[in-house]
């Protein structure tokens, strides 16, 4: 039986110049690997236009290549001529997931079903909460259930030392992504820089125009026709990550704040779920304040 070619996943970013995709493709095809299928985009047309330049590929190697490490000399010479930020991955690799969860468990309940289901290809090293809810839903599945509590008045130091607690599990199970589904916490500007680029919140799409506790009643309240969510990376500017993904739905005078509330939460369980599914599979590149999502 033939071994099975490797693949893998190149994602890079620059400033905008001629012979970016000719090199990239010519020194996969030097190395015997093989386009399975390559996106682009120049940001240049707007007024806030960043000038960079960013790119996909996602290619199989010969079944010689042991891993990303043996392809990583091909790629420094791409480095160096085009001052890249480029990143490789192997698509045999899962990334490694932790959940933070508070006590709405609607994104939570949906992300380890897709999980456990194969829909989202990851690996889950467990569930982080700052209240007891879920444990029982977590370790259902056979999943660790970290109970870190913290209270209303909970000091600054307090809420840092159980940050630091998340920090010591992410460094120890080697989590790729952590993912806020619903957990009602503010991080301290420390915890959003140990987690940059790496931690992805969602929210209801009513701020800043309905903060606060109950958004779905107030929102019901002014009579609004769409309810959303967005799913947004964190940082230390409260809701104001750069967006990966967005929905909305259509309501009514019809229905109930409690039809709000429930059609919200499965708006947001979906645009998590794909900002989550995009993320893994290295679709979502930074542009400052924006992304780059190549679907």
């Amino acid at each position: 039986m033939s071994q099975a070619a490797p693949e893998f996943i190149l994602t890079l970013s620059c400033r905008d110049t001629r012979g970016i995709v000719h090199a990239v493709s010519g020194l996969l095809l030097e190395a015997g690997c093989n386009i399975i299928d390559s996106q682009q985009f120049g940001d240049l047309q707007s007024a806030d236009a960043s000038g960079l330049f960013f790119m996909r590929v996602h290619f199989e190697a010969p079944p010689s290549v042991a891993g990303v490490t043996a392809l990583q000399p091909l790629l420094a010479e791409l480095r160096r001529r085009f001052d890249m930020d480029l990143q490789l991955h192997a698509c045999a690799r899962k990334p490694r997931l932790l959940v933070l969860v508070s006590k709405h468990g609607h994104c939570l309940n949906d992300l380890l079903f897709r999980w456990h289901s194969g829909t989202l290809s990851v690996e889950v090293a467990g569930v982080v909460s700052n209240h007891p809810d879920f444990r029982s839903l977590v370790e259902g599945y056979g999943l660790p259930f970290h109970h870190l509590p913290l209270t209303t008045g909970s000091s600054a130091e307090t809420k840092r030392a159980q940050e630091r607690q998340i920090e010591a599990l992410v460094e120890r199970h080697e989590v790729d992504l952590v993912v806020l589904a619903r957990y009602m916490q503010i991080l301290s500007s420390e915890f959003c820089g140990f987690l940059a680029g790496r931690a992805i919140n969602i929210h209801h799409s009513f701020l800043p125009s309905f903060k606060g506790a109950r958004p779905y009643e107030q929102a019901h309240a002014r009579g609004v026709k769409l309810i959303g969510a967005t799913a947004h990376y964190v940082t230390p500017e409260l809701d104001e990550g750069p967006i990966i993904e967005q929905d909305v739905a259509r309501v009514d005078h019809t229905l109930s704040p409690e039809d709000f509330t429930a059609i919200g939460r499965d708006v947001e369980s979906v645009v998590l779920a794909r900002a989550v599914k995009w993320h893994v599979e290295h679709r979502v590149l930074l542009n400052g304040q924006r992304t780059v999502v190549f679907r």
